[in-house]
């Protein structure tokens, strides 16, 4: 493993770790959180063990795995030389390891129905829906590893709007996604070739996927079409889907940008 992969993972899971630490510390305990089967229009099966309850629900979290893994083994490249491509090697990288770390919470949310393992799967989405726009300002304005730290900060601290609000989680959670589909769209205009532009219109369709297949989980369930395969296994789907198409845009951009003005490295 390179050593920017390695020193990538091994932030991932260290904000993983402080975050479950502090969740556990039961800060986060007027938080507003669904918790219990029936909040899920598949109906669990008694006979299979908890982590199997919701089979669709449940197995499709394998696929953020195997998405993490696959871009993690994946080489990346970059404009200017080695020390370009290892820093597009740690940006890309930071993203797989957020998806190897998001599979397994969400499962344990699935299986366990429990207030910690919900509120974690609910602050550990935001950092995800940062990062795209972290890495698209690395991209603007050069390599600024304050800049990163500060936005991934700040998007961790936003989850105190779950404190203030019953929708304070819904309401942070729009604004990160604004601010990715916004900076994206910014990144593609100064940047972009036609190949980006597909990448990012198919990102953004299956963000609105897993938006209203998710909300909706509940009113599909009346379609034959969604009564095994429901709207919360569909939209989860979606998601991985959006993660796969972020991934491409982001690496193409690495890839076919003009070369960032030269800075040093902090």
């Amino acid at each position: 493993m390179k050593p920017e992969s390695g020193q990538a993972l091994f932030h991932v899971a260290l904000v993983s770790c402080l975050c479950a630490a502090t969740v556990h510390t039961g800060v986060f305990a007027g938080v507003s959180v669904q918790v219990g089967y029936e909040h899920y229009a598949e109906a669990p099966v008694a006979s299979l063990p908890a982590l199997l309850a919701m089979p669709f629900n449940s197995l499709v979290n394998v696929a953020y795995v195997l998405l993490g893994m696959y871009w993690l083994q994946s080489k990346a490249s970059a404009p200017g030389g080695p020390t370009e491509a290892r820093k597009a090697c740690y940006l890309k990288d930071v993203f797989a390891g957020m998806a190897l770390i998001y599979g397994p919470v969400q499962w344990l949310r699935i299986a366990m129905q429990t207030r910690p393992t919900a509120v974690l799967d609910q602050w550990l989405t935001l950092p995800i829906f940062a990062w795209p726009v972290a890495w698209c300002l690395c991209l603007d304005g050069g390599w600024k590893p304050r800049l990163l730290l500060a936005v991934e900060g700040l998007s961790l601290c936003s989850y105190s709007l779950a404190l203030l609000h019953p929708r304070g989680f819904e309401v942070a959670l729009g604004v990160h996604i604004a601010a990715a589909v916004g900076q994206a769209l910014r990144t593609q205009g100064r940047h972009g070739s036609a190949s980006s532009g597909t990448y990012l219109a198919l990102g953004v369709l299956s963000c609105l996927g897993f938006v209203v297949l998710k909300l909706c989980d509940h009113e599909l369930s009346q379609w034959h079409l969604f009564q095994r395969l429901t709207g919360h296994f569909w939209s989860k789907v979606c998601d991985v889907l959006q993660f796969h198409f972020a991934f491409l845009f982001l690496t193409n951009l690495n890839t076919c940008r003009r070369r960032p003005p030269v800075e040093k490295v902090r």
